[in-house]
């Protein structure tokens, strides 16, 4: 029997876009979204592919300010779309905003059950003020069930005292498919890389060029490595952040490398930068998840993560398919950079364990997580 589940996330964000597809082809699932904002234009540059969306949803009006580290984000009419779609089920992702404590009252009010989507993880650096923490802790507490991306995520609730039985995991996903094929036609362009202005082999960062995604410690890394290695692989940058001069300032003090920021790329232009290198390197210091982990995987790439990353547990094993390093362990990276680079036979065997692996981390996956989700909160068998 179809539920009529109502999710409710910040904004229009590309990657979402094929898991809700796939989550509204479930024969089991009515799907309704409500965005509380189309974009975060001050913090994101992404593209909303309108056309591709194949699921039911309003986008709430919206005003957006930022005070210090805080996003404050003020809707309108979230009880009124609440009323109008008649939820079975709602499920929240997150709880960083009013409207999420508005949608968790009209819920209770209501007599609906209440789903948490959480991708907090234990490994993640940032702590908030005591009062932040204990609102958290009340919200959390709040909830009838849960939905988590991964193992790192659900042990983070479990600090909160939540009850395994309550805990449901839909793994976080990209859409591999779009990934992989791209991936493997940019490889067969020839002069791509000219074109592209990219290094004829490289490392690669995709993010936010914040402090916070460990970009410094990467450039400290990349300048460590030997000199002939810095000669023969250069590092590209690909994103965007307050921190882009000093970045670019920094790159330039590097003696026989070569450090390439490409800018912001949108969804459709990333492939070709993942196909092109050598592996990924996410040094983050603070990261729920890190999709462009799953995005590099489905593109074939070794990935060296630190463990702050939330997918760390689930995606990478460290040997196998790339390697894990510790938060602002720039010689950890260096090493694990160098071992990549320095042995081709294993960087192949790496990118072609990466590649299987992120066929497990599908929309379809994601989807079925979900739908088990809301099925095991009404009581019913879990799929």
């Amino acid at each position: 029997m179809k539920r009529r589940v109502v999710i409710l996330t910040e904004i229009i964000a590309p990657y979402r876009t094929p898991v809700f597809n796939a989550l509204a082809a479930h024969p089991d699932v009515d799907l309704h979204v409500i965005f509380l904002s189309e974009t975060d234009p001050g913090l994101r540059q992404w593209q909303v592919y309108r056309d591709e969306i194949r699921y039911s949803y309003e986008v709430l009006a919206s005003h957006r300010q930022r005070m210090g580290s805080f996003s404050v984000l003020i809707t309108r009419g979230m009880r009124a779309a609440l009323e109008k779609s008649s939820p079975q089920v709602i499920v929240a992702g997150g709880y960083n905003y009013l409207a999420m404590w508005q949608a968790q009252r009209w819920a209770g009010a209501h007599g609906v059950p209440f789903l948490l989507w959480s991708e907090s993880n234990v490994g993640d650096a940032r702590r908030n003020f005591w009062w932040v923490e204990a609102a958290k802790r009340k919200f959390i507490r709040s909830c009838q069930g849960y939905v988590v991306p991964g193992s790192s995520a659900a042990a983070y609730l479990k600090t909160f005292g939540v009850a395994e039985r309550r805990i449901f995991v839909a793994p976080n996903a990209v859409d591999v498919g779009r990934f992989a094929r791209a991936a493997d036609a940019a490889r067969g362009e020839t002069g791509l890389r000219k074109r592209l202005g990219l290094p004829e082999r490289y490392l690669l960062f995709v993010g936010r060029f914040v402090q916070a995604k460990g970009v410094f410690d990467l450039l400290e890394a990349y300048a460590k490595l030997p000199r002939e290695m810095r000669q023969a692989v250069g590092l590209v940058l690909t994103g965007d952040g307050p921190e882009r001069e000093q970045l670019a300032e920094r790159s330039r003090k590097i003696e026989s490398g070569s450090v390439v920021l490409t800018g912001f790329l949108q969804r459709d232009d990333l492939p070709a930068v993942y196909a092109l290198a050598e592996a990924l390197v996410l040094p983050t210091y603070s990261d729920t998840w890190g999709l462009v982990v799953n995005e590099a995987m489905a593109c074939g790439l070794p990935v060296i993560v630190t463990r702050a990353a939330g997918c760390v547990t689930d995606l990478v094993g460290d040997g196998e398919n790339g390697y894990v390093v510790g938060v602002g362990d720039a010689e950890g990276l260096s090493a694990a950079m160098s071992k990549v680079w320095g042995a081709p036979d294993l960087r192949e065997r790496m990118a072609q364990r990466s590649r299987a692996r992120s066929d497990r981390f599908t929309p379809d996956r994601w989807a079925s997580g979900m739908a088990d989700a809301v099925a095991g909160l009404m009581g019913e068998q879990r799929g």
